[in-house]
């Protein structure tokens, strides 16, 4: 009996075993459409891997896989020489020392127009300007960093010196001749790029800054709100002492809206081009750049389609109804985005400071440096450019 029980058990067991071989044989009956693509590849990772080889091999699903593809996308099209790019900067990151990744994007030719909060480059004058910022702790006691003068962004300390300082800096700077008049954003950075370009070479700062940068490779960096931030507050403060210089925003919305439409219109060498937003974070800036479109179809009445490429890292939840969170296709009923360039549109949940490197890395090891658009001295051309088409619209 305990013989025949055996051998019973074995014949089951062989039978289990050849189901199971059969079930792991290549070539599965199942041709469904949905399991034709790239293999979950399952090496392991080797030393000394390469940020976009890590990229392109190991990150494969959820918001890796996301970022992957927007690292892709990126490079192999927003980066074609007729495409233009726009960034968009929110939340603290130049003073997280971001600017490392910001500026040679812009060196680079990867970003041809930025549009960032002012507290980013009011932070970022900091380090053109030879202070130091430092590594901290999210969960120090303020009270007693209060009593010491130091100020804390998260787990970035630096001393209110710093903010004194430049605060004197761009009181000084404003009360300068070409600055009393109205400028747009983009006119203003670029002016005090140019004065922070001469500083860093005085103090011998070799990392630099993202205004100094953008000054050198002539990109137009504009502040979607001008007034809420430090530098607006001191724009203020010498308009107090007889200073005449005023943002003037209006500029701001049509300047900005004539780099798309030169990009969609005429792009590279004159024939119809492309443009591309990659925005890092949400807020003013994100819908800033967006509402560049809108400016163009909805108010100056000009026929256009929206950008073509939507790449965007952020951490806000699409269902609060924020901008920030929005996404490219909500986007696209607003006429934000061209609906036929959905799939090249991607959203990433997940920290500024974590892709921004990445993604820089990954373009860095995969582009060549494109040539300089140098929108920032064409401005005057672009906004001809603009009443022009908007006059053949509205006859």
């Amino acid at each position: 009996m305990p013989g025949r029980k055996h051998s019973k058990i074995k014949k089951e067991h062989e039978k289990y075993i050849s189901n199971i071989n059969k079930l792991s044989k290549p070539g599965s009956k199942n041709k469904s459409k949905y399991l034709t693509g790239n293999k979950i590849y399952y090496e392991k990772i080797k030393r000394g891997i390469s940020v976009s080889e890590l990229v392109d091999s190991y990150f494969q699903a959820y918001n890796s896989a996301r970022l992957a593809e927007a690292c892709s996308i990126f490079v192999n099209k927003c980066l074609d020489d007729d495409v233009t790019v726009g960034m968009s900067l929110t939340g603290a990151l130049t003073p997280a020392g971001l600017g490392s990744a910001v500026i040679p994007l812009i060196e680079n030719g990867f970003v041809d127009w930025i549009v960032s909060t002012g507290a980013n480059m009011y932070h970022d004058t900091h380090f053109a300007l030879g202070h130091s910022l430092f590594k901290g702790s999210p969960f120090m006691d303020d009270v007693k960093l209060r009593k010491e003068w130091v100020i804390r962004i998260y787990d970035v300390l630096f001393d209110a010196d710093v903010l004194y300082h430049t605060d004197a800096f761009y009181r000084k700077l404003i009360m300068l001749p070409e600055f009393q008049k109205k400028l747009s954003t983009s006119e203003f950075h670029y002016l005090v790029g140019k004065y922070l370009n001469t500083i860093e070479k005085h103090l011998g700062v070799e990392s630099g800054s993202v205004l100094s940068a953008a000054y050198r490779c002539g990109v137009p960096v504009y502040t979607s709100s001008p007034g809420d931030s430090s530098i607006g507050m001191n724009v203020a403060a010498v308009e107090l002492e007889g200073s005449k210089m005023q943002f003037d925003v209006n500029r701001d919305v049509n300047e900005t809206a004539a780099i798309v439409l030169n990009a969609k219109k005429r792009g590279n060498k004159g024939k119809q081009g492309r443009s591309a937003v990659l925005i890092f974070g949400g807020g003013s800036p994100k819908n800033f750049m967006l509402q560049t479109e809108p400016q163009i179809q909805e108010v100056l009445g000009i026929q256009e389609k929206g950008h073509d490429y939507f790449l965007q890292f952020t951490d806000a939840r699409p269902d609060t109804g924020g901008l920030s969170g929005a996404t490219p296709s909500e986007a696209v009923s607003w006429g934000k985005i061209d609906p036929d360039r959905l799939p090249d549109s991607i959203v990433c949940y997940t920290d500024t400071t974590i892709a921004m490197p990445i993604l820089t890395s990954y373009a860095l090891n995969k582009h060549r440096p494109r040539k300089l658009k140098r929108l920032a001295e064409k401005r005057d051309e672009l906004m001809e450019f603009l009443k022009k088409e908007y006059k053949k619209a509205n006859k």
